[in-house]
């Protein structure tokens, strides 16, 4: 007798196209494309000042090879190649101690400070904000435009004058930085909120009108848990841009740390490998905070049976 059985789907693939079905897969080519671009990049932005140290050195014939290699191993090219960057972060984090003013981890944990302290700041005022454009009208035709319209103003143009007027009233130091990122992270947490509190059906708003539910008891055991949601997926937009805010921050005023501090020490001597370096430092550190909003926001909405 004839076996008909067709094979299954999965065992006809093949071990590359299983990888890529996963995660894994697409996320490794993703970043292999990024490398190549980079290292291609790298050599052609540096090539006229690889060629012009050539000239100097009366070099006229060199190998394809020795030359591409060269031109990622300038010591202040245009675009540094990936592996110099990786090795200046290795050399300023592992092989550096904490405490030392050469350490990206220590200026890390200064940006990250004012980060945090304006994240908090700036969700507590936007939360609040939110709360009183839902249950009020007044607040919602005179504040909403407001909030909008503040965000068309340039960080980069707002920076200064709040540290020139908090430093006039004797406010330095962390504060000042602190409050650019209350004002770059407390937009997106008072729409994300306004959206959520909004968003319960009107069947739901009716039933709880129908049990004389107060207006705390409705925003309580209804308006908030379907803002939760909302909330964090906010945070999370409202935390990268608060350590945006930080390191602008540290712009205007000269820091002496703090990342920002960093960037503008590498911009001043031409250290691009050292701008590069924080940058990705910073990335990664902005990278690592909103994934820990996210396991906070799957703890939650499991808590509250409401896992995705």
């Amino acid at each position: 007798m004839t076996d008909t059985t067709l094979p299954s789907p999965r065992n006809n693939l093949n071990p590359f196209a299983g990888l890529m079905s996963g995660t894994v897969g697409p996320v490794t080519v993703v970043v292999l494309s990024i490398l190549a671009i980079w290292y291609i990049s790298a050599a052609v932005l540096n090539t006229p000042f690889q060629q012009e140290m050539y000239e100097r050195a009366g070099q006229e014939h060199v190998q394809f090879t020795r030359f591409i290699a060269d031109t990622w191993a300038q010591e202040r090219p245009v675009l540094p190649a990936p592996h110099q960057v990786i090795v200046e972060i290795w050399n300023t984090t592992v092989e550096k101690k904490i405490t030392s003013k050469r350490s990206l981890i220590y200026h890390s944990s200064i940006t990250l400070s004012s980060t945090l302290l304006g994240f908090l700041i700036g969700t507590s005022l936007g939360i609040l904000l939110a709360v009183g454009i839902v249950h009020s009208r007044v607040l919602d035709k005179s504040l909403m435009p407001w909030i909008i319209s503040s965000q068309t103003i340039p960080i980069l143009a707002i920076a200064p004058m709040i540290i020139v007027v908090l430093n006039a009233v004797g406010i330095s130091g962390l504060l000042p930085k602190a409050m650019i990122s209350t004002y770059l992270s407390f937009f997106p947490v008072a729409v994300g909120m306004v959206k959520g509190l909004r968003s319960p059906e009107i069947i739901h708003m009716d039933l709880m009108h129908t049990y004389s539910a107060s207006r705390f008891q409705a925003f309580w055991k209804l308006r908030l848990p379907y803002a939760v949601p909302f909330l964090f997926t906010s945070m999370k937009i409202g935390m990268a841009a608060s350590l945006v805010g930080a390191i602008v921050g540290e712009l205007p005023t000269g820091a002496v740390a703090g990342l920002g501090a960093r960037l503008l020490a590498g911009s001043y001597y031409g250290q691009t490998i050292q701008i590069w370096s924080a940058l990705i430092v910073a990335a990664f550190l902005a990278g690592s905070l909103v994934a820990l909003i996210g396991i906070l926001e799957k703890i939650a909405l499991k808590r509250m049976g409401m896992a995705r």
